[in-house]
């Protein structure tokens, strides 16, 4: 079992490209992060900024509310890196 464990590619998230998604996603709506500051209702805008950097990813319901005001689905902002696990592992 262990060994097809090893075997299966589990995919990962990509957390750099998809800040940078985020951040050509943003600009192509014509939205500043202040924009973005305001609709999520955040205080600072950090996150966002931790967002693009990839230092963080946004919450699955802040992921919907980004689809939704950008107008692509989830799957078009989060970027998968497709590097084998087995591969990392050995």
């Amino acid at each position: 079992m262990k060994e097809i464990m090893m075997k299966r590619n589990i995919p990962t998230i990509d957390m750099i490209s998809t800040g940078q998604m985020i951040v050509r996603l943003r600009k192509a709506a014509g939205m500043s992060v202040k924009d973005l500051q305001m609709i999520f209702g955040f205080s600072t805008p950090q996150a966002i900024y931790k967002w693009q950097q990839g230092v963080a990813m946004p919450t699955i319901d802040n992921l919907v509310v980004l689809s939704v005001v950008f107008g692509v689905a989830i799957d078009d902002i989060i970027v998968i890196d497709k590097t084998d696990i087995g591969e990392r592992i050995a």
